[in-house]
């Protein structure tokens, strides 16, 4: 053997090693040169300059030496031995330091930062054991974070060298960090809330407690089926979750295949009326129902003087809620089925047809089996948005309740029952996690690969001309309504008053978006800019992470295998079955209190904002990666290259759909969400759906629809450019222009 081959392995090592001396080096960095706590009125990294000098802005190095907090010299003891590890060759012995050390690291911290708060010792037992506690600490800051974060791939980089994760680094250290932002934002401010229904006030544990709880008549009573005026809120929840998943499934799937099977002409209109809904705050879409439907709609008005019905309230119920939802939850499984539908291999359909099989036969036995992920996805993803759903009950439910509404009266209501908003929640979780099962039992492990490595230049089927009749004759009516239902309500927003005054007139937007050029320049004089600037700010913040972390921990769930995947994914679509009002209240229960101290900062609304909306760039990328054969990944590791690359070159480019509906689906939920941060907001921090609430509450009507509309526009611009920067996906196939469809 060659000298140069003896040496090959001794010059490989330190590019082996690399990753584990960044993460070290970042580390260090923030233990020594970073504030270790927050700060409530500044940002931590503007005091950079006072890392070294002052308690409240000192780095970790500086709160062990000098300021009595000796717990966080354990951070530093971690980083050594993680730092004695790196100086080992890749191995075993190499990954038990990391792992040793980036364990010790991480569980000490958080233990203390659990242990001790703002008042010294967090709990009584730890005062009366050890008396009380001379150093306190507050809620953990930039240095902290990026020290956590170090300790954690450290720890994580320490399984991949003992041969977890098939000793890939890169997967050990997504899996991990993932995991851990699912468990500290989703699962622990949940479990924080749920724990109520186990408690009387200032009581103890008792799951007699629960139990009265959850099976309390109100919840699960039938009386309506004996004659009673309504049953459990729990029956009207899972009959409205049910009735609302499968009509926007149908919905959705109808609207895809129009858009790319039907004629080409039905897809920019159907793109744009089909988004609408979901671009709206969802009381516009009440409102504009109750407009047409309501009392004094226009509808009741037509029965009374064309047949002499007296108009009555027979809108407001189920019937009304059912309508609502179905208008704000279609464009969310369109969106998903479209990625669906594009990713139908058209060689299966010419193969079908080359074998005698008439269009309608190879339809119904090839291309819509095909979809059976799509379809379970979006059904899913309608369920539980239909249950979580807060906005359309209050307004058009009128006396029928659901889980979501009362939840919200049982936290803010007079009675201010927290064991009882915690017990529905769990009915919520269960309901959820049913039906999550019975998905996962009727998908198996049936195979639906569609993209593969292999050349596709074949011609997407158009639709048989039965199944295009049934699509068109559901599909153009929908449309049709639902441009009638947004002409009436937002025509509010340019006449004078709604009901009695129908001048037209453009005051309403002046008044919320008014600009005057002053003495330095531009005056932002509407009272609507604040909360609009704020807004537009933190949702271009959030829809970005928020699609990167969707489709990344679908990848991992779709390409890798590991224990405690069941749960890691339950814990991805966990936010989904938890009303945005109890989600917001848990995120103050859980982080207005050290170690975790966000209360009252724009990130609390970021985080929400991410993983409130997180399911459906799951959900998206999961159906996505269901078609797409596992042999473009194995193929390009078999070319050495890593799972970074393989990731960026060879996935990401055909999970261009699932990137745009992750895109677009987040930013337009973090626009106009109003549940989930209605408690999360300040004067600082105000949003545009708070800002609309509180107009409609003063009755000021044409300036909350002016802004709807203003909303409504930047949407859409913002949709169209995410999908121009995203592109399409590109399978190779032929164009469909030169086709004629079947008569």
């Amino acid at each position: 053997m060659s000298a140069h081959a003896l040496q090959a392995p001794l010059a490989a090592r330190p590019a082996v090693n690399q990753p584990l001396w960044t993460w070290l080096a970042l580390g260090l960095l923030g233990y020594v040169a970073l504030p270790w706590y927050a700060q409530q009125d500044a940002n931590g990294l503007a005091l950079l300059a006072q890392v070294f000098s002052q308690a409240q802005t000192g780095s970790g190095l500086l709160q062990a030496a000098a300021f009595g907090r000796p717990w966080l010299w354990l951070a530093l003891a971690g980083l050594a031995i993680a730092g004695a590890g790196a100086m080992l060759p890749a191995g075993r012995r190499q990954g038990s330091l990391l792992l040793l050390g980036g364990g010790l690291g991480l569980v000490s911290l958080l233990v203390s930062g659990f242990a001790i708060g703002a008042r010294g010792w967090a709990f009584d037992g730890l005062n009366a054991s050890f008396g009380e506690l001379g150093a306190r600490q507050p809620g953990m800051g930039w240095g902290a974070f990026v020290v956590l974060t170090a300790l954690l791939v450290l720890a994580s980089f320490g399984l991949a060298r003992r041969g977890y994760f098939k000793g890939d680094l890169f997967v050990a250290a997504a899996v991990l960090g993932m995991g851990s932002l699912l468990a500290l934002f989703i699962v622990f401010p949940v479990l924080k809330a749920l724990s109520g229904a186990f408690f009387l006030e200032d009581g103890p544990f008792s799951l007699a407690v629960m139990w009265e709880r959850v099976a309390h008549e109100r919840n699960f009573g039938l009386a309506c089926l004996a004659g009673g005026q309504r049953c459990g809120v729990a029956w009207n929840t899972l009959f409205l979750g049910l009735m609302t998943a499968a009509s926007t499934t149908l919905l959705g799937t109808f609207m895809a295949l129009m858009a790319e099977r039907a004629s080409r002409r039905y897809a920019r209109p159907l793109n744009v009326l089909a988004l609408l809904p979901i671009i709206t705050p969802p009381f516009v879409v009440g409102l504009g129902l109750i407009l047409l439907f309501g009392r004094a709609g226009v509808f009741n008005q037509f029965l009374e003087v064309a047949f002499g019905i007296t108009p009555s309230r027979w809108f407001y119920g189920w019937l009304g809620v059912w309508v609502a939802q179905t208008f704000a939850f279609t464009p969310i499984a369109f969106m998903i089925m479209r990625g669906v539908v594009q990713g139908v291999a058209p060689s299966l359909e010419e193969a079908a047809q080359t074998l005698r099989a008439s269009p309608h036969q190879t339809f119904m036995t090839v291309t819509l089996p095909l979809l059976k992920p799509g379809l379970a996805n979006a059904f899913l993803v309608g369920f539980i948005e239909s249950m979580a759903d807060f906005g359309n009950p209050i307004v058009v439910g009128g006396q029928f309740s659901v889980l979501s509404t009362e939840i919200f009266f049982a936290i803010v209501g007079a009675q201010y029952d927290q064991g009882r908003a915690a017990s529905l929640a769990w009915i919520l979780t269960l309901f959820a996690l049913a039906v999550f099962a019975i998905q996962r039992g009727l998908l198996g492990r049936q195979n639906f690969t569609t993209v593969s490595g292999k050349g596709d230049a074949g011609l997407a089927m158009p639709l048989p001309a039965g199944v295009r009749r049934v699509v068109h004759s559901v599909a153009l009516p929908w449309m049709a309504f639902t441009l009638v239902v947004y002409l009436f309500a937002l025509a509010g927003g340019f006449v004078q008053t709604w009901g009695r005054d129908y001048t037209f007139t453009l005051n309403h937007f002046r008044t919320a978006f008014n600009m005057e050029w002053g003495e330095f320049g531009i005056v932002w004089a509407g009272t609507a800019w604040n909360s609009f600037f704020t807004t537009i700010k933190l949702a271009a913040l959030s829809a970005p992470l928020t699609a990167a972390l969707g489709i990344g921990i679908a990848w991992l769930l779709a390409r890798t295998e590991f224990k405690g995947q069941g749960a890691f994914e339950f814990s991805a679509l966990l936010a989904f079955a938890i009303p945005g009002t109890v989600l917001g209240v848990s995120y103050i229960l859980a982080f207005n209190v050290p170690p975790f101290e966000l209360t009252g900062t724009a990130l609390i609304i970021v985080l929400c904002f991410m993983f409130r909306n997180l399911p459906v760039g799951v959900r998206a990328g999961t159906a996505a990666f269901k078609q797409l054969d596992r042999s473009l990944d194995e193929a390009s590791l078999m070319l050495r290259a890593g799972s970074v690359q393989t990731l960026r070159h060879v996935v990401l480019p055909l999970l261009k759909p699932a990137l745009v509906a992750a895109l677009v689906y987040s930013f337009v939920r973090a626009i106009t969400t109003v549940s989930a941060v209605i408690f999360l907001v300040t004067a600082e921090n105000e949003l545009a759906t708070t800002y609309i609430i509180g107009r409609v509450g003063n009755g000021d009507y044409g300036v909350a629809l002016a802004y709807c509309t203003v909303l409504i526009l930047l949407m859409s611009l913002a949709i169209a450019l995410i999908q121009w920067l995203v592109g399409e996906r590109k399978l190779g196939r032929r164009a469909a222009g030169a086709v004629p469809a079947p008569h």
